[in-house]
């Protein structure tokens, strides 16, 4: 019977030996790379994906763990397709039950070639010990004309149960073994090729695993030969619709002399090889990515909110916590505590008589008021606080895709309930202290107090010279007493005197508007610089380290996908 074959070229050892170790190391970058991305995008896109990466990465640590001198091959494919024969003729033995009746096997069976490592991987694969076996001299038969067992040392070759059975714990076999095999062989007869089960539930998920999968048209003995060629083109066509680039298809019969002979070379060239495990795992690490890949775009994402609308806000928060208005409010009590030390004595001394409004507002422990209404959310309402952080990441996330402008809008908005009380704090830390008095305050009091210690003598010279310079209520008294004529001087001197203490208190407090618009200047920008730190450290931070999250995740997929032929 003839057999169609695929152009299968052995390479040299050598190069096998030196290719190795570079496959293993991209291998081993890949899944580094992957599990970056399930890293960063771990709370951020879709957990089915990032769970099925983490599975894979789990097996893929657990493969490469266990034996590299063997590769795993499964033999699957639906009922009455042949494949337990198929096995059984590459085995050399009758190891797995053949018969009409289905399902035959219900149970993956396994032939080993090579024990030496093989125990670990078959644990691993959780092959039934009862279905287990070992492809050496004590099963070989005495005259097989074949050398197979030797080149197809390492080789563990699985028959597995129908993938179409009517019981679902087969096909619950069936995917088990399809995820974690080196070599997928998908066995099928020239009735039932199309089969829409094996292709929508096999071919289609797998199709960028075509490194590792091999299409084997069974049972060619009941074809005509012209027929084979036909059946294989149409075989062909309907796979690469399917996306399986560049199909390998193999026929075969059991029953013609030889008819298993290009499988068994195929298995050969594949085993001597050893990459069928690396190319598997980089075929599974391929498909993932390309589902990575959608979450990210292909523009250069930015790396911050800009300066603008960064400004806008700390603006608007400035804003949100009054700040303008306590500013104003410290100004004036910079103004009334100056007037407590610079203002003339004898005017505060009339102004008591009267009821002042000012004096019972306290307006000398203001300070301390302000400090115990920052203490809590009372500076920032919560609605201004919502209206400034409104739109804030727009700009940012609207080249993002879905999943990632959802996370950039959460981390600007990871810390709102936070922040009418942090801006509260930041107010009250701005808040100067007012036992902090000026030096020249201190003079100008010392200066006034010792005017209005002149006032009190002039008044009373004036009075003792009425006394005794007028009504004359003691002849003895001493000249500067005794004398009306001084009257009018003394009242001059007086004159000056509450003229020099109400022209000092109008030069003081002109001086000191001026010092408490600085000071209400030097506190607003003490006020904003600490609200400034809030924003940063609340908002503004949260934004760019996500963004530079995105930004990691991005390039690593990049990365990964500059690895994908």
């Amino acid at each position: 019977m003839t057999t169609t074959t695929p152009a299968v070229a052995a390479e040299p050892a050598a190069a096998d030996q030196e290719s190795r170790p570079a496959a293993a190391r991209t291998l081993a970058t890949r899944l580094d790379g992957l599990q970056r991305l399930v890293e960063l995008g771990t709370g951020r896109i879709d957990a089915a994906l990032l769970d099925e990466t983490s599975a894979l990465l789990t097996r893929a640590g657990e493969r490469l763990r266990l034996s590299g001198e063997h590769t795993v091959v499964t033999l699957a494919g639906g009922t009455g397709s042949g494949k337990s024969s198929l096995f059984n003729a590459i085995c050399g033995l009758d190891l797995s039950p053949v018969g009409v009746r289905r399902p035959m096997t219900s149970k993956a069976h396994a032939c080993v070639w090579g024990l030496d490592g093989a125990g670990p991987l078959l644990d691993w694969l959780d092959v039934d010990k009862r279905h287990r076996y070992a492809r050496a001299s004590a099963l070989e038969p005495e005259e097989t004309g074949r050398p197979e067992s030797g080149s197809l040392q390492g080789l563990v070759l699985l028959d597995l149960p129908d993938h179409d059975s009517i019981q679902a714990v087969h096909r619950a076999e069936v995917d088990k073994f399809v995820t974690v095999a080196d070599l997928l062989v998908w066995v099928v007869d020239p009735q039932k090729y199309a089969d829409a089960a094996l292709h929508r539930n096999y071919i289609v998920p797998f199709a960028r695993h075509a490194g590792v999968t091999l299409i084997v048209l069974n049972q060619i003995d009941r074809l005509q030969p012209e027929e084979v060629d036909d059946c294989v083109s149409d075989l062909r066509r309907l796979l690469e619709a399917e996306g399986l680039a560049a199909p390998r298809i193999l026929t075969t019969s059991t029953v013609a002399p030889g008819g298993v002979d290009g499988m068994r070379e195929v298995l050969v060239d594949s085993v001597a090889a050893r990459r069928a495990r690396t190319e598997r795992l980089v075929a599974d690490i391929d498909k993932l990515v390309v589902r990575f890949a959608d979450h990210r775009a292909g523009g250069e994402p930015p790396s911050a909110i800009d300066e603008r609308r960064a400004a806008d806000l700390i603006e608007a928060l400035t804003d949100a916590a009054g700040a303008p208005a306590v500013a104003e409010a410290m100004e004036s009590a910079y103004e009334l505590r100056a007037g407590d030390y610079v203002g003339w004595p004898i005017a505060r001394i009339v102004a008591r008589l009267r009821s002042d409004p000012l004096r019972k507002m306290r307006l000398t422990e203001l300070r301390e008021e302000l400090r115990g209404a920052f203490t809590g959310p009372v500076g920032a309402q919560q609605g201004d606080v919502d209206n400034a952080l409104h739109g804030i990441t727009d700009a940012v996330t609207k080249d993002l895709p879905e999943a990632w402008a959802r996370s950039v809008r959460a981390a600007g908005r990871s810390h709102a309930a936070e922040l009418p009380e942090a801006l509260g704090d930041s107010l009250k830390d701005a808040l100067p202290a007012f036992n902090q008095v000026p030096r020249w305050w201190w003079l100008v009091k010392t200066w006034q107090y010792f005017l209005v210690l002149v006032t009190a003598l002039s008044i009373a010279w004036i009075g003792l010279l009425i006394a005794y310079g007028v009504f004359k209520v003691s002849t003895n008294a001493p000249e500067l007493i005794d004398e009306p004529g001084l009257i009018p001087y003394v009242g001059i001197l007086l004159a000056c005197v509450l003229g020099m203490g109400a022209l000092t208190s109008s030069a003081c407090r002109n001086v000191v508007a001026l010092s408490s618009a600085r000071h209400g200047e030097k506190m607003t920008f003490h006020m904003r610089e600490r609200i400034t730190e809030v924003t940063e450290q609340k908002v503004l931070h949260p934004v760019a380290d996500e963004l530079q999250v995105y930004a990691g995740f991005r390039n690593t997929a990049d990365e990964l996908l500059g690895h994908q032929p």
